[in-house]
């Protein structure tokens, strides 16, 4: 009878190695990965390609977002809830276990490689609050763990998995010439949640507007972010790679200028504001302008499907940062 893990991969040299020792034994491995608008499974899909790992992405935007307004075990140094983050994976992995008739699932996890997320108790912790304390197996580490369900049972041969732990990565570059691995994806660039602009915005943006989309966390992602009143907030780019993508957000009903003459930012007010609010919207893309201070300078305003021609003072530098998210 073929024995099912399933992998949860990160597209890693970690999830590589852990999905190599498992198809080692004879189990039949397959991966899933997570995506929502805070990190992404690229890395996850490029990699499977490159092993010839079957790999199913997942968004798990909706959970995610209903955990993050009030995660159980609180959020880190950011807006990050990185444990109760794990657990949530862990949980909709098991339900696709069930699903898929899989006998375990695994990951790369290596104990105390970081030790916050990665602390034995803390694997442990994750497991059990996920409901799935002894389905959890960690080939890398596992020698050092509690044995689990797929050991236990004769699914895996426990002589055969390894007992890494710490930072170090001596053993994991042995093992990945041992089965023939010379490349890999570097580290990825990780969870915006951990990112302190990112969190600071995420986190007026929660306060501001329960009624939220998608489209409003996205771009946070983008941009200065000012805020303006309690319901509005202006975005404006950095340079023209941002230019470019907030023109591509921009919606019907929202209000987007720029500098007439000279270079400078494109600016988005989302939901349009009111007039006052599109007055300060043009002074914040004149601030950060190349047009002249103290002095009338030309803006372009468009706003419900007509552009209109307009004039404004660039706001001060000050003033400019009273507002900045």
């Amino acid at each position: 009878m073929k024995i099912r893990g399933i992998s949860l991969f990160s597209g890693g040299l970690d999830s590589i190695l852990a999905c190599k020792v498992m198809a080692g034994q004879g189990v039949e491995v397959s991966g899933i990965s997570f995506e929502t608008p805070f990190f992404s499974a690229a890395r996850a899909r490029e990699t499977a390609m490159q092993v010839d790992l079957p790999l199913e992405v997942i968004d798990i935007t909706d959970e995610h977002l209903k955990m993050l307004h009030a995660p159980r075990w609180g959020y880190g140094k950011n807006m990050n809830p990185c444990i109760d983050c794990r657990v949530l994976m862990f949980q909709i992995a098991g339900r696709m276990m069930a699903e898929r008739g899989a006998d375990f699932l695994f990951t790369g996890e290596i104990v105390g490689q970081r030790p916050m997320s990665q602390g034995k108790n803390t694997l442990l912790m994750t497991a059990k609050n996920a409901g799935l304390s002894d389905m959890i197996l960690r080939p890398l580490s596992a020698k050092i763990l509690p044995e689990t369900n797929p050991e236990r049972t004769g699914k895996v041969d426990r002589s055969r998995l390894f007992d890494l732990q710490g930072r170090g990565r001596k053993r994991q570059m042995e093992m990945a010439a041992s089965y023939g691995i010379v490349s890999w994806p570097p580290p990825a660039g990780g969870c915006l949640l951990t990112d302190p602009a990112f969190s600071r915005r995420l986190r007026d943006l929660f306060e501001s507007n329960p009624h939220y989309a998608i489209r409003d966390i996205e771009l946070l992602k983008v941009g200065r972010h000012f805020r303006i009143n309690a319901e509005t907030r202006v975005v404006a780019g950095r340079n023209s790679s941002e230019n470019n993508m907030i023109e591509k957000m921009y919606a019907m009903g929202d209000a987007l200028i720029r500098a007439e003459s000279f270079p400078g930012p494109t600016v988005l007010v989302p939901g349009g504001g009111d007039e006052e609010t599109r007055n300060l919207a043009m002074r914040l893309c004149l601030r950060y302008s190349d047009a002249p201070r103290d002095t009338e300078a030309s803006v372009s305003l468009l706003f419900q499907g007509q552009t209109f021609l307009m004039k404004a003072i660039a706001m001060s530098p000050d003033d400019s940062e009273a507002l900045l998210i």
